[in-house]
């Protein structure tokens, strides 16, 4: 069994901005530059779901015939703080958070450990079949997953970093998982 992690291009936002859930677009030449090395990439007859945010759904559509939408690939939800610069949501918020980093959720959001849960629901489903599924999902999804299929501990899976528009494969070997960077994305 294989997964194949592909975080969205690079989203029209604002650097500095907390975006989670919003949903946005991803510029055409983003876009264009991501299908172009991703599509030959990947196993022809994978199974692919997709995050329902345009910024993954558009990207799914363009790489494979018949994506399946899962809300639980949605990236973490910042609740109240989305749409709000980082400065805004200024430093006693975030030191809250870096104090709990597993436990903590924004107002009206998600904590590290219930976006863990959702993520693990995926995981068995996906991990009950065989072949190649491909997932085109956030960071916050993709580090989740690596995480729980390399059994790595929260502060290890909480620091893995996944660029705009690269992808990780997780293979299965002998009840083990190993992982491995395969675009050379900028």
């Amino acid at each position: 069994m294989e997964l194949w992690l592909i975080r969205h291009p690079r989203p029209q936002v604002e650097p500095g901005i907390c975006y989670g859930r919003l949903d946005l677009a991803v510029g055409e030449a983003e876009m264009t530059a991501a299908i172009e090395r991703l599509r030959p990439l990947l196993p022809a007859e994978a199974r692919l779901r997709t995050s329902p945010a345009l910024r993954c759904r558009d990207l799914a559509g363009r790489l494979h015939r018949s994506p399946v939408e899962d809300e639980r690939l949605l990236e973490r939800s910042f609740g109240h703080w989305e749409g709000l610069s980082w400065d805004a949501i200024g430093s006693a918020a975030l030191d809250a958070w870096a104090a709990d980093a597993w436990d903590f959720a924004p107002p009206a959001g998600e904590s590290s450990r219930a976006l863990m849960a959702r993520v693990a629901g995926a995981l068995e489903e996906e991990t009950g079949l065989t072949g190649v599924a491909v997932w085109v999902t956030h960071q916050g999804v993709a580090r989740a997953a690596a995480g729980l299929l390399m059994e790595l501990a929260a502060e290890t899976w909480m620091e893995l970093q996944l660029p705009f528009g690269a992808t990780w494969q997780l293979k299965r070997h002998d009840g083990n998982w190993t992982l491995r960077r395969v675009d050379h994305c900028g």
